[in-house]
């Protein structure tokens, strides 16, 4: 029983498209991760492209570029340059995989603009629409094609071994969907004209013109109309029907400018295989097809033979060229709408594979196998290729008129920019007029802009009118520039254009051509092929941190983007000093600024922050204030001014009047200072109507010229500034002076986002800014300062955290009310971008995050104000200990940080401190702190902090510190990646040295070796070599991560696994020491037995290099074995050091002795190579897995040496990964298949399906759309406070790495969690709306193909729970309570279950 959770979402692009998504005239790009769909919009900056970026985007937009590649070739000159930047707008979990993403133009949306047809896995179609008054998606229909009366056939494949795929007819008339075999779904959509063609529309002959509206479909609901649904009734039919030849169908694509939906159809009518080469060369046809929707039929209109047997892809051009583009790994054809072919070679082999006529370009020895290749915009007759490796190259077509007579293809050389993309692609999108956006799964997603310095030189001689200021300064202008921003990218009636004179190809001067660089990126942290853990707290050197941490630190990247990835769950502050203040309670910063009359003699330093306030305990309990100026040799206390010491605690610190006037708020007063702390003000908080005891200050805000104050007694005073610069209360209406007020903010909505207006016939003042107040019985209302007589906004469901707040929000009463304790108002983001959003507090330190939007009124132009709730996993750890009563007075805890880092933040402090980070490009985060505990923290600009924070911890004890360099934020973790330039295929951690042991691998000519039984090897003569991988052994230093010594491999020797293992060196002393095991693999082609190495290296002290501490270790290699096979696989096993070595086809038991020597003392016969070779720790009990026949359990002995079956799995599975995974006294083993499945077997001689122990006994299989790579038992987390000593440790979970970049933990669970969890995720499975339609239920059952699935697995009892659905139990409602006291539970049950299966304590 175990319940399954992924830490961090997938990062992989897989798929994009770019449509007017939110509205007709939006640019939106729309990106598929995987199981992740996320909508971006473009907005453009001012860069300088010595960077390329703007702060703090610098390393995350080419923090990857390793090896010298440039992003523009003027990168020296400083020039401003105009960049496009991604902003997130929203993204959603789906319950399914991505395949395909198309646009679609639909007669009537919500929003106005397209909708989004997705392919999801195996074969599901979703039509989607954005629902501008709900800020979401909205699902239009879902179409489902897995129905068993479709795929009738019994010898056909399975859906999930097939390449299905999805187009789009460019006039939106249809879509096709392939799946299956040769299953084609015909869905066709609703447009104009549908009854009749107009163009051919003669009124003497058709009569009377009928109006232009649809005729009600077939497949219409009853009721509703034509104009409700956009689509018509779906067909499937087969390609074999629509013609008998097409057996074999390789790609489909519709194609333009035809007057019904045309497709065409590369295809054979035997299968391609190079085996066969010299009998099926050239079998390839292309042929092109028109529907006939009405009558589901279809008309050859031209076809194409003998071509050759590589091509993979049809690709449509639109004008100015036309036809369709046929790439093949060696080739690229192209056919026009006449038939005609234009072909083009790019290596030598496309001659010897087919006798297809083509020019000749053999000396590009380009592979277009997994290549992309983009138009560079609809009417730019050039086109885009991106091959493998990234290298980028122009596709330019010879015209005659409209017939292509020629290609022709030019590498862009890397001064411009070729080899800005550092691994191959997996799609790309046009997204503007000069700008593309490059998806990888391998390498970072990129928006990539171009320019031509012809245009460039065109464009400034004809604005001779033009002024610049500053040749220098000049901002650069490239192809988006050359047309006005009205220009609409997607029109399709655009007038006839003359070809452009660059069309014609020619031997242009490469001053002239295209020169790229890259405008913004998108992390990707994958592909994951390795991990290993390694305790940092040592690194915190003093005792700043009182929280242990552990770094998780993976292999990612492929190629020139390959490298490390550090995971951090929690921030660490890059701590700067020390302060030496003791017992610090609260902590404030101003930055004061000299009033206008002083203006003059302002320092240029006052940019910094001057004066450091704080709340200290004094000897007698009380808290005293202190204030300090800021000097480069420290902090002075600031003495002999009319501050006064005595004047009361310290509830907040800020500035009015522009920052030349300092506001110092205690509990029953407030203080005014001028810049030289000369006392201005003392404006006494008392009840001149009353002679009791006047409350007390607990919270203030300020937005220059308010100041907010919120007293214990729930009322709210608002002070203002007066044109002498003192503070007078602003007056207060009934209803504001009567109402009963937990908090408030104040917000300047400078840019009017809001909208918050009075009606037009009110005399009422309207500033900008905005009073936020949370009231006692869980409302929000918002004033227009300086007016309190009435609200502007009111919604008094805030309390039941609705997921969409508006001022019209209807109660229910099964409805569950939140305890909420504090509100913000804030602007969170980056340089790039910021957007306000509405932060909320409750009593169990739950933060709920709101962002606000204009909502359209129906039958009005005007909008609403609405609220989005934001999802949030975050589960604060909460206290273990009680507050000291100084403690429990810190109120609020949420402070807002301007500028910390580059970013716009939010930090809670408390037991469960934590910064809400956002950037640009995705969703804000709550990121904890490693802090036990944070009193109190404010931002601090100075020249030693510059931009950093200074905060308080538990103990009293003051720090500045700075947000850590070069880490990014978007996974929810603190990522921080370290470029290699090259790709690393293995990672070992030395504890002892504090080393990581990294195996490498560089790609290079792979040419035939010296053999005495092949002679004809030496007569190759070929300038087009096969690539392979050439290994290295490199050794890392632990903190610093730079290589700090290095082993070479063979030529042709690539490292297959590493391993840190303690072994024994000595026969006699039997003495052990912890050494480093590396497997390797010499590959010399397909015609010799691949052979291998087993390499012992020791970590040793050496003399370290000057000023290079961390150089004083070095490998010592102690001995080589070479052994038949390759190694794949590496373990320690036993108690007596020996080692684990999957060789070949064998399994051997190997001890080192003290000569060098590595034996042999056990093996078992295998039969296929192994793919995982595991052992529990200490047992002898070793887990054994291959990619054919499954799971092996064994055991070894030592006495006598001994590998003994004990049991296999009970099917056949394609093993990726196992381990592990103990829970009490059952054993169970996890296994991960190249479906993408989970199953969890055991060891159970017991069970009577198990035939005695000699099958393992299959539990469940549970269905994850993320690819495994590896899975790693962790340590055992901390037993929690109230366990008893005699109580069990709680169990280990496992870790599981994705090549998709997302990080997955599988948590055991004991009966009654799996019940209480079970349950909950039956709930919020019919409770909770699930994107695109999709079903979670059917999402995570394994597909009928996959292998080793019983029938019936996974779901009766003791299935995996779907931690995907269980941690949106904070969505809002009543099961925001489940399990709670009312449901017959502990109140905090649910929130410690969820907790842990988040992987709260994991890592510490």
């Amino acid at each position: 029983m175990q319940c399954y959770t992924e830490l961090t979402p997938p990062t992989a692009v897989t798929h994009s498209i770019s449509l007017p998504f939110l509205s007709s005239s939006a640019n939106n790009l729309l990106v598929a991760k995987s199981s992740l769909l996320q909508i971006f919009s473009l907005k453009s900056v001012i860069t300088h492209n010595h960077d390329g970026v703007t702060a703090p985007d610098t390393a995350k937009i080419r923090n990857s570029i390793a090896n010298g590649a440039t992003s523009h070739p003027d990168s020296t000159r400083g020039d401003r340059l105009q960049s496009t930047k991604l902003v997130l707008i929203a993204q959603y979990e789906l319950s399914g995989t991505v395949t395909s993403l198309a646009r679609v133009k639909i007669l009537q949306s919500k929003s106005g603009g397209e909708a989004l047809l997705v392919a999801l896995g195996d074969a599901k179609l979703s039509l989607v629409e954005w629902d501008p008054e709900r800020f979401s998606v909205s699902t239009i229909s879902i179409h489902y094609y897995e129905r068993e009366d479709i795929l009738s056939s019994p010898w056909e494949p399975d859906l999930g071994q097939c390449q299905n795929y999805l187009c789009v007819d460019p006039s939106s008339r249809c879509a096709a969907f392939k799946f299956g075999k040769r299953h084609l779904a015909i869905l066709p959509f609703h447009q104009i004209g549908d009854d009749l063609i107009m163009d051919d529309y003669d009124p003497d002959i058709d009569g009377e013109r009928p109006d232009k509206k649809l005729s009600a479909s077939k497949s219409t609901a009853e009721g509703a109309t034509a104009d409700e649904i956009p689509y018509d009734a779906s067909f499937v039919l087969s390609l074999m029907a629509l013609d008998p030849s097409l057996s074999h169908p390789i790609h489909l694509s519709f194609l333009y400018e035809y007057r019904e939906p045309t497709f065409g159809v590369l295809y054979s009518q035997v299968a391609s295989s190079i085996a066969l080469l010299h009998e099926r060369r050239d079998n390839v046809s292309y042929a092109v097809y028109t529907l006939d929707l009405e009558q589901r039929a279809s008309t050859t209109l031209l076809s194409v033979n003998n071509l050759p047997y590589d091509l993979f892809a049809v690709m449509p051009l639109s004008r100015p060229i036309g036809g369709a583009l046929l790439v093949g790994g060696n080739e690229i054809i192209h056919v026009d709408q006449s038939g005609k072919a234009n072909g083009l070679a790019v290596n030598e082999f496309a001659k010897q594979s087919t006798t297809f006529a083509m020019s000749d370009q053999t000396d590009l020895n380009m592979r277009l196998e997994h290549s992309i290749i983009q138009q560079l915009g609809q009417d730019n007759a050039e086109l885009l290729i991106i091959l493998n490796t990234g290298q980028l190259a122009i596709l330019s077509f010879k015209i005659d008129g409209r017939s292509v007579s020629g290609l022709l293809i030019r590498r862009v050389t890397t001064e411009n920019g070729g080899s800005t993309v550092l691994a191959g692609p997996s799609c790309a999108s046009i997204v503007g007029r000069g700008r593309i956006f490059i998806g990888s799964e391998d390498s970072d997603s990129i928006v990539l802009g171009w320019s031509r310095k012809a245009d460039r030189l065109k464009r400034k001689r004809s604005r001779s009118n033009m002024v610049i200021d500053d040749d220098k300064d000049a901002l650069e202008i490239d192809e988006e520039e050359i047309e006005d921003d009205e220009d609409d990218l997607y029109t399709d009636n655009r007038p006839e254009e003359k070809v452009p004179e660059r069309a014609i190809f020619s031997d242009a001067d490469p001053d002239g051509d295209y020169r790229f660089r890259v405008h913004d990126s998108m992390l990707n942290v994958g592909p994951m092929t390795d991990m290993v853990l390694r305790n940092s707290s040592k690194d915190m050197g003093s005792s700043h941190v009182s929280k242990p941490s552990t770094d998780l630190l993976t292999t990612s990247g492929r190629g020139r983007y390959g490298g490390l990835t550090i995971f951090q769950p929690d921030l660490r502050l890059d701590v700067r000093e020390q302060i030496n203040i003791d017992k610090v309670r609260g902590i404030w910063s101003v930055r004061s600024r000299p009033s206008q009359e002083n203006a003059s003699k302002s320092d240029p330093q006052e940019a910094h922050d001057k004066y450091i306030f704080t709340s200290t305990l004094a000897e007698n309990g009380e808290l005293k204030p202190a204030a300090y100026i800021i000097k480069p040799t420290g902090l002075e206390e600031i003495q002999d001014t009319e501050f006064d010491p005595d004047a009361g605690n310290i509830i907040d610190i800020g500035t009015i009047n522009s920052g030349s006037r300092i506001v110092q708020v205690s509990q029953s007063e407030v203080r005014t200072y001028d810049e030289d702390f000369s006392l201005a003000q003392i404006f006494p908080l008392t009840d001149e109507e009353s002679d009791a005891e006047p409350a007390k200050v607990v919270s203030a805000s300020f937005a220059d010229p308010y100041v907010l104050l919120i007293r214990d007694d729930h009322s709210a005073v608002l002070l203002t500034e007066d044109e002498s610069g003192d503070l007078d209360e602003v007056p207060r209406g009934e209803a504001f002076r009567k109402g009963k007020w937990i908090s408030g903010s104040l917000f300047e909505d400078s840019n009017d986002v809001l909208r918050l207006e009075y009606p037009e016939d009110s005399d009422d003042e309207a500033g900008n800014v905005l009073l936020f107040l949370l009231s006692a019985i869980g409302g929000l209302q918002i004033y227009r300062l300086p007016n309190l007589n009435k609200p502007v906004y009111s919604a008094d469901g805030l309390s039941f955290l609705p997921p969409f707040l508006s001022s019209d929000f209807t109660i229910r009463r099964s409805s569950a009310r939140e305890t909420l304790c504090e509100i913000l108002m804030t602007e969170l983001g980056d340089s790039t971008h910021r957007s306000p959003y509405l932060i909320l507090r409750s009593a169990n330190d739950d933060l709920i995050i709101y962002q606000p939007y204009q909502s359209h009124i129906e039958g009005s132009r005007d909008t609403a104000l609405r609220f989005l709730k934001i999802p949030n996993p975050h589960v604060p750890r909460g206290s273990t200990e009680p507050l000291l009563p100084e403690q429990q007075n810190l109120s609020p805890l949420l402070q807002c940080l301007h500028d910390v880092g580059g970013f716009s933040a939010v930090f809670m402090a408390g037991t469960s401190p934590a910064f809400i980070i956002k950037s640009a490009s995705c969703s804000p985060h709550v990121i904890g702190v490693c802090e036990a505990v944070v009193e109190s923290l404010t931002p601090i600009h100075t020249l030693s902090c510059p931009k950093g924070v200074v905060y308080t911890n538990g103990e009293g004890k003051t720090w500045s510190a700075q947000l850590p360099l070069q880490v990014q934020y978007d996974t929810g973790w603190v990522t921080k990646r370290v470029p290699f330039g090259e790709e690393v295929t293995a990672l070992a951690y030395h504890e002892e040295k504090d080393a990581y042991i990294v195996g490498t691998g560089t790609t290079g000519d792979f040419k035939l070796p010296g053999d005495e039984f092949h002679s004809q090897w030496s007569l190759e003569e070929t300038a087009f070599l096969p690539q392979i991988e050439q290994g290295s052994i490199k050794l890392l230093d632990g903190k610093t991560l730079t290589i700090i010594g290095e082993y070479p491999l063979e030529s042709y020797e690539v490292v297959t696994t590493v391993k840190t293992v303690s072994l024994v060196i000595s026969e006699h002393t039997h003495e052990r020491q912890n050494l480093v095991a590396v497997g390797t693999a010499l590959i010399r082609g397909e015609d010799l037995a691949s052979m291998g190495y087993i390499y012992i290296f020791a970590v040793i002290d050496v003399v370290p290099e000057p000023d290079h501490p961390e150089t004083g270790r070095a490998l010592k290699l102690i001995t080589k074995e070479n052994v038949k096979g390759a190694v794949t696989a590496l373990s320690a096993i036993g108690t007596q050091g020996f080692l684990l070595a999957a060789e070949g086809q064998k399994c051997m038991v190997r001890g080192l002795k003290e000569d060098g020597s590595f034996l042999p003392v056990a093996f078992m016969d295998m039969q296929c190579y192994v793919s995982v070779a595991k052992e529990l720790p200490e047992t002898g009990l070793v887990l054994m897995c291959d990619a054919v026949k499954g799971v092996w359990f064994t055991g070894y002995t030592e006495e006598p040496y001994a590998l003994r079956l004990f049991s296999k799995s009970p099917h056949h599975l394609e093993v990726i990964a196992a381990d592990f995974l103990p829970d009490g006294k059952q054993l169970y083993i996890v296994v991960a298949d190249a479906d993408c499945n989970i199953h969890i077997m055991q060891f159970d001689p017991e069970h009577p399906k198990t035939l005695s122990g000699q099958r393992l006994f299959h539990h469940t299989t549970f269905h994850t759309s993320q690819y495994p790579s590896t899975l790693t038992l962790l340590p055992s987390p901390p037993p929690h406070p109230s366990l008893t000593d005699t109580s069990p440790p709680p169990p280990s979970p496992i870790l599981i790495t994705t090549t998709t970049g997302a990080l997955a933990l599988l948590t055991p669970l004991p009966p009654s969690a799996h019940r209480t969890l079970s349950a909950l995720q039956s709930h919020l499975q019919n409770t909770l709306p699930h994107p695109l339609g999709l079903n979670p239920r059917a999402f995570r059952l394994p597909s009928a193909g996959s292998k080793g699935v019983a029938e019936g697995v996974g779901i009766g009892r003791g299935g995996i729970v779907d931690g995907e659905v269980v941690k949106r139990w904070n969505q809002g409602g009543k099961w925001r309570w489940w399990g709670g006291k009312e449901q017959g539970g502990e109140g905090e049950e649910v929130r410690g279950l969820v907790r842990s299966v988040l992987g709260g304590g994991v890592l510490f």
